[in-house]
């Protein structure tokens, strides 16, 4: 233990065999040790001491649209990982639509990492995408480093990202199935949109009709199909309908290699709330009704659903009209959800090391980052200190995302984020933040 640099205690300490009280020894950013809460520190070393905050791992956010270059006025990787700091994320994973240009070849992939890199106040790595024509740039972004590809099954929203027919799809899988790579899916069917009632306005219930169930559950059926017959990995994107549950565990009892996610609007916000006009709450596919929220947290229980991640996309607030028709879709969710789906986890009876599970742990795996997601020796020493029990009502004023726009204003949150720590250093306290200290991540740590 003499290389031992720095010395975290707390009496709740969440570590893959439970909580308990522990000190948790630090080198050169690597967890070296978890010992007894009371263990000598070793000589030389620093003891940070943070009594009954608990100590996590810091989440691991694969699902983020951070729009640099290209957008940055509706967001920035300057912005984006400051607000993720804030909320005790230390590493995510940047989609690779909505930045010009989109992460669709090694180019394009180099551009991005460019800009990143002198701004990332916590880990960054990126995701690729699939689109018609660049089968033969898949196997190359693979090989750079990509952890996987992005691709749309419906319209993007953004013309520079078209998406996938069922023969593309096809094509595309193919080809990330001869390397042993993953898919990441969008999966909402155009047919079933194209034939919704499409009113535009201010009313939610028009809009949440014109996104119905349907069109996700066809799409994911249809994906459930392609990876079964090609032994593909696939992972369906931020899932909100609860009638797609049922053949998403069938598939996976069947041995599909298929994994799931959800957000924090689909578990902490209902359809039933929406104020018209209110388009911060709009995101495709919707937020749905609260007993189909309850479904999802059932499968979230059960493992149905793997993990929570936030499909934050922002955008400049002129964007955001009151047509639920034409406003953008996306919501902004970084420094907020990890008090937002701890303070519904809590009233549902689940536990921060079930939060934990779906918000560090399970999204780590996903992206095959094992030296993430866990307090154990041999991590890198990434954490958030969490007062559990401590309250706040949500200011737009006081979150770090460039756009201030968020579903979330007015809320009264429990879990405040003391501080964030990324490989050993304090990156966050108290509003405080240091100097970028964050990595580009590829798919071979």
């Amino acid at each position: 233990m003499s290389d031992v640099e720095l010395v975290l205690r707390s009496t709740r300490v969440i570590t893959p065999e439970g909580t308990r009280a522990a000190s948790v020894a630090v080198a050169a950013g690597k967890i070296t040790a978890v010992r007894a809460h009371d263990a000598e520190v070793p000589a030389g070393a620093r003891l940070e001491d943070f009594g009954d905050d608990v100590l996590l791992p810091g989440l691991v956010d694969t699902h983020v649209h951070v729009n640099d270059p290209g957008r940055t006025e509706w967001e920035g990787f300057w912005t984006a990982t400051r607000a993720a700091a804030a909320g005790g994320i230390t590493t995510l994973v940047d989609m690779p639509l909505n930045s010009l240009p989109p992460t669709t070849t090694v180019d394009h992939l180099r551009t991005k990492q460019d800009v990143a890199r002198p701004k990332a106040h916590i880990d960054v790595g990126f995701w690729g995408g699939a689109l018609p024509g660049n089968v033969k740039d898949l196997r190359p972004l693979h090989d750079a480093g990509v952890f996987g590809f992005k691709a749309f099954l419906s319209p993007s929203g953004v013309d520079e990202f078209p998406e996938l027919d069922q023969e593309q799809l096809a094509q595309s899988l193919a080809e990330i199935a001869g390397f042993g790579g993953l898919l990441i899916v969008h999966a909402e069917d155009p047919h079933h949109l194209a034939a919704a009632p499409q009113k535009g306005g201010r009313k939610y219930a028009d809009f949440l009709a014109s996104r119905p169930r349907d069109a996700e559950d066809t799409a994911i059926g249809n994906l459930i199909a392609q990876a079964r017959r090609l032994d593909a990995r696939v992972h369906v994107l931020h899932l909100s309908s609860s009638d797609a549950l049922p053949m998403i565990a069938a598939a996976k009892a069947e041995g599909v290699r298929i994994t799931v996610e959800t957000c924090p609007h689909y578990l902490t916000l209902t359809a039933e709330e929406v104020p018209d006009g209110a388009s911060e709450f709009k995101c495709c596919p919707p937020i749905r009704e609260s007993a189909n929220q309850d479904l999802l947290w059932r499968a979230l229980a059960d493992g149905t659903v793997d993990c929570v991640v936030t499909d934050h996309s922002p955008s400049t607030a002129d964007l955001k009209t009151d047509d639920f028709a034409t406003a953008w879709g996306g919501i902004s969710g970084l420094q907020l959800s990890l008090s937002a789906v701890w303070t519904e986890a809590r009233r549902r009876g689940h536990g921060l090391e079930d939060v934990v599970r779906w918000m560090s742990t399970r999204t780590a795996e996903l992206v095959g980052l094992g030296h993430k997601g866990a307090i154990e020796p041999g991590r890198d020493a990434d954490f958030a200190v969490l007062d559990p029990d401590a309250t706040f009502t949500v200011d737009p004023a006081e979150l770090q995302h460039r756009n201030r726009v968020t579903a979330y204003a007015g809320r009264t949150l429990s879990g405040v984020v003391r501080s964030t720590w990324l490989r050993g250093e304090r990156i966050v306290a108290d509003g405080r933040f240091s100097e970028p200290a964050g990595r580009l991540l590829t798919r071979h740590p």
